[in-house]
């Protein structure tokens, strides 16, 4: 169910389109959270006692009507974040994906059977839900960030309080409106809100998984270790690709570009630096090509690959960061496509000779910025790509083996992609980085199931272990 309050209207508009408003709701109050998460524990009670089959058969339902209303989010996920109309239909779809996936999951063993040391009896591991899931999410993945956090949850017993980013409001209120129709009342709640919202989700939940921006992540963290309850953060990210002399160069260009400017650079896992070991200028011209080529525009056009960033403040840092790039004597090497479209556009560029030490070589742009640099050999350049306070993901573009598998062994990031672009995650495989960019254990797959669930060890001796009376 979605809450309501008398508190300050949240509120998201139309990326491509700023005059429109897309979605509206009252920000709920700390007071309305706790009390929603008192509901939610006694909805989780009974959740759980229902048993696996119950589970399985209301996220099953809950993927069948997404699949069935598939049209209807995708449009909302455009209008509402801007994302290009491809690569939102690929979102719906990895949604319905995590469901299917999820309701299969409440079969998986929830513990083990040990002998014990010395005499006779068992000793079993039983995992059981922490109760009220708190989620806090992002706005560029409006629902595929939601449900791998909410699917898990719900699947392994647990209650869902989920905290949208404002920006996404709609997609979740859709969503909870698809859940109410499969989950018991009160079982997953939508609360709209800004910061004090979110800081009261953290009070009022059992376990925490937070998606977002490094400075909040870390607060997030900080309340629920304070509180003693597991917490799950994913943050930022300032990932390189590393371009070796043997690669395509075209080929590996349009991946480049690709990962880089796809929805405006707003992804944690975009390419926000480019390492080329040797002669830079193949790929440079490369580069050149592909970025010009790549369609800016309106999300809407199923062209598109690169459209606005989410709102006027995001397109503002853009600007900052080019502006402070060039001011300290970086090259703009290239521009892709202008679009003179009425949302907040920003221009994807390229850089190069950026100086050491500069932001737009150490922190994320969250947008359609990229860094172009040389390497003198493969060791300089996993020195490069390690030079960072973030360590989410890699990509290494090779045709040797060895040098890809070196790259594996000695770069400090949670995920490395061989030939592929940084972007794009597996649902059923971990997913988290290292140094600043996660905290707490991996999201999806089977380490999902296990972060939403406490170990319990049970000893089971017989009453009577001699057999007298």
């Amino acid at each position: 169910m979605t809450t309501t309050s008398t508190a300050p209207l949240v509120r998201s508009h139309n990326p491509a389109a700023p005059a429109e408003l897309v979605a509206e709701a009252p920000a709920v109050s700390p007071a309305d959270v706790h009390r929603a998460a008192e509901r939610a524990r006694t909805a989780q009670r009974e959740w759980v006692a229902a048993g696996a089959s119950a589970r399985c058969a209301a996220l099953g339902a809950a993927a069948d009507r997404l699949a069935a209303d598939a049209g209807t989010f995708v449009d909302l996920i455009v209008r509402e974040v801007g994302k290009p109309i491809t690569e939102a239909r690929g979102e719906v779809a990895r949604a319905v994906a995590i469901l299917r996936y999820n309701a299969q999951q409440v079969y998986d063993p929830i513990g083990s059977v040990h002998e014990p040391a010395a005499g006779p009896g068992l000793l079993l591991t039983r995992r059981r839900p922490h109760g009220v899931a708190g989620l806090i999410t992002p706005w560029n993945f409006p629902l595929a960030i939601p449900l791998w956090k909410a699917a898990p949850a719900l699947a392994t017993g647990n209650a869902v309080l989920l905290k949208p980013a404002p920006q996404a409001l709609g997609c979740a209120r859709r969503l909870a409106e698809l859940l109410d129709a499969v989950l018991p009342v009160d079982l997953f709640t939508v609360l709209p809100g800004e910061a004090a919202t979110g800081a009261a989700v953290v009070e009022a939940s059992d376990v925490v998984s937070f998606t977002g921006s490094t400075a909040v992540g870390l607060d997030v963290v900080r309340a629920g270790t304070a509180r003693g309850i597991p917490v799950q953060a994913e943050m930022g990210g300032c990932n390189a690709a590393l371009v070796l002399p043997d690669a395509d160069v075209r080929a590996t260009a349009a991946q480049l570009i690709g990962a880089a400017f796809g929805y405006a650079g707003q992804k944690c896992t975009a390419t926000r630096r480019i390492v080329v070991v040797g002669d830079a200028d193949p790929l440079r011209e490369a580069l050149d090509a592909a970025a010009r080529a790549m369609p800016v525009g309106d999300p809407a056009d199923p062209a598109t690959v690169c459209g606005p960033v989410v709102g006027e403040a995001a397109r503002a840092r853009v600007r900052a960061a080019l502006d402070s790039a060039t001011a300290a004597g970086s090259r703009v090497l290239t521009t892709g496509g202008a679009y003179d479209g009425a949302g907040w556009y920003a221009t994807p560029t390229i850089l190069e000779q950026v100086p050491a030490g500069h932001a737009t070589l150490r922190e994320e742009v969250f947008g359609p910025v990229a860094v172009l640099q040389r390497a003198d050999d493969l060791t300089h350049a996993i020195a490069l790509a390690r030079d960072v306070p973030h360590g989410l993901v890699t990509s290494v573009h090779t045709r040797d083996l060895d040098a890809a598998l070196a790259v594996v062994d000695r770069i400090d990031t949670g995920l490395v992609k061989v030939n592929a672009p940084t972007t794009g995650v597996d649902f059923h495989l971990p997913f988290g980085g290292t140094k600043a960019s996660s905290h707490g254990p991996r999201e999806q797959g089977r380490a999902a199931a296990d972060f939403y669930t406490a170990t319990c060890t049970v000893s089971l001796l017989p009453a009577n272990p001699t057999g007298g009376a």
